[in-house]
């Protein structure tokens, strides 16, 4: 499967077949894609840590408050994906010129992470709505909680929908 092909095939799952199993090896492969992500300096400022069984159910949990993402019970694993210290050199980099990099890094590597997963016939879905405090205690975490991902096989009622982005016009602009 090319890139294109899986970013045409990648969506946000939201219905998750509760009794399929994630096979350790895919999960094997979808975590070395996000060892492989590029960051600044090379410093990877994140940590991955995986949940399943009750630790992804209590996680899940602490992802639904308001009402949002009740769909993530369904998954049986979830990634949670905290905040990492800097490296010396991005530290400097990310003072000197006010960027925040770590951000960057995480948003670079849930994209290897995500893509990896749909290559491997996973779905995946990005979790930002999420309580900080509940999952570092469920988790033994010291560092800001910044994303959970869900991660299994879709229900198969759960279809590829046809996604709605901005045309490349609006997007894209060329400059000689």
């Amino acid at each position: 499967m090319d890139f294109l092909s899986i970013a045409k095939a990648r969506q946000s799952c939201r219905k998750y077949d509760a009794e399929r199993k994630v096979e350790p090896e895919k999960l094997d492969s979808i975590l070395e894609a996000a060892r492989l992500a590029p960051s600044a300096c090379n410093g990877q400022p994140y940590h991955i840590t995986v949940c399943s069984g009750n630790a992804a159910k209590q996680v899940a949990a602490a992802t639904t408050g308001m009402g949002m993402n009740k769909f993530a019970a369904e998954a049986p694993v979830l990634l949670v994906i905290s905040e990492g210290d800097y490296v010396t050199s991005a530290a400097l980099g990310a003072k000197i010129k006010k960027n925040d990099y770590r951000s960057m890094d995480i948003g670079i590597m849930t994209a290897y992470l995500t893509a990896e997963a749909t290559a491997q016939g996973l779905s995946t879905c990005i979790l930002g709505w999420l309580d900080d405090e509940k999952i570092r205690a469920i988790c033994g975490l010291d560092s800001a909680v910044r994303l959970v991902i869900t991660l299994g096989y879709a229900h198969p009622n759960d279809t590829l929908r046809q996604k709605k982005r901005k045309e490349m016009k609006e997007l894209v602009s060329r400059v000689e």
